[in-house]
């Protein structure tokens, strides 16, 4: 019998496995927590997302097939662990508003104006804390123009109840759910007010979501009827503002913290999306759009500013494609800052229930 494989030789053999979602291996993605040689067996230990496994079991075959095919192999066991949510904590105390069922946290991604970039930052912030273990639905409550279906590569329609309940289609390990799945893309949607308020609070109370630590909803830009729905109706942990690093961009900044403040929901800060362009000739860095006025701006109204979103071509190349970046792994080129961002907001969510004297669920 020959010896057995080295554990250089095991991961090489599980960098042939592929998440079928990504098709990056299951190495790279940062899943392989373990690996563990004896004579008696092969010990692998992965650690997957949470949730939007439907795959689960046969990426799982594929691993084991790969390392039963080394030289000297006679036992292979694989121990699958889903790391704890990053900081998911419980919903907020103090909110005279009814929760969703099963929602721990419901944080609404918002902006003072258009073409900030804000629906590519909730996709992407979605995604990390997806990957960084949390359990995580995403809400497009952009209803004129619902693009997260694009972004996601998603186009099943979600399945309806005989109790009215819908259930929420699943893309790269998010629940989802927008309007963008229900009509045709070439359809424009032509509502007044009372219908918006219908179908964002149908979107709100009767999706199954389940048991999620963060649901993240996309709002429209600017301040109107989906914002007051969505404050009206739920409990809202608190929001995100996006915003780029132009003057223009930061003077409808004022309007949406102000807007939130009104309505006593809480800033978990501002992302400052667009900050900069790294040259790929000289690695030097360009300020397209100005620089520092997003954490000037989060300064100005005391609220954290929780990171910089650089402008990277495969940044909307991922959202063009339904390749989302962050789907990828921290390392992907033009993720970090989402999961920088990712942190910031979980962070930010543990004090503010710890100040609320709400339990608090930290990662080890």
């Amino acid at each position: 019998m020959p010896a057995s494989p080295t554990r250089d030789q095991i991961i090489e053999a599980l960098r042939r496995v592929n998440d079928i979602q990504t098709q990056r291996d299951i190495v790279s993605l940062g899943w392989l927590a373990g690996v563990y040689v004896s004579e008696a067996a092969i010990s692998i230990k992965l650690a997957l997302p949470a949730t939007g496994f439907s795959h689960r079991d046969e990426m799982l075959k594929r691993a084991r097939e790969a390392v039963e095919k080394l030289p000297g192999v006679r036992t292979v066991v694989i121990e699958v662990n889903s790391p704890a949510p990053a900081q998911a904590a419980a919903p907020h105390p103090v909110s005279d508003k009814p929760p969703i069922e099963g929602v721990k946290n419901l944080v609404a991604v918002a902006s003072g104006k258009g073409g900030v970039g804000k629906t590519t930052t909730a996709v992407n912030l979605a995604l990390a804390l997806s990957r960084l273990g949390a359990a995580v639905g995403l809400l497009d409550a952009d209803i004129y123009g619902p693009n997260v279906p694009v972004m996601l590569n998603a186009k099943d329609a979600p399945e309806v109840e005989s109790e009215r309940k819908i259930h929420p289609v699943e893309a790269y390990g998010l629940k989802m759910i927008s309007m963008g799945l229900l009509v045709p893309e070439d359809k424009p949607m032509i509502w007044r007010g009372p219908m918006l308020h219908s179908a964002v609070t149908q979107f709100l109370r009767n999706v199954a979501w389940g048991e999620l630590d963060y649901l993240i909803v996309d709002l429209p830009p600017g301040t109107g009827d989906v914002q007051l729905t969505l404050i009206q109706n739920v409990a809202v942990t608190g929001a995100v503002i996006v915003t780029t690093p132009s003057v223009v961009a930061l003077a409808d900044v004022r309007k949406a913290i102000e807007m939130f403040r009104q309505v006593n929901v809480e800033i978990l800060g501002v992302i400052e999306n667009m900050s900069y362009f790294s040259c790929p000739h000289c690695q030097g860095r360009i300020d397209v759009f100005g620089h520092g006025e997003g954490l000037r701006m989060a300064q100005m109204f005391g609220v954290p500013f929780l990171g910089e979103i650089e402008i990277d071509p495969g940044i909307r190349i991922g959202g063009d494609t339904g390749k989302p970046v962050a789907a990828f792994g921290e390392d992907f080129p033009g993720a970090r800052g989402f999961y920088t961002v990712a942190r910031g907001v979980t962070e930010r969510l543990a004090q503010l229930h710890a100040s609320s004297a709400g339990p608090v669920v930290q990662i080890l």
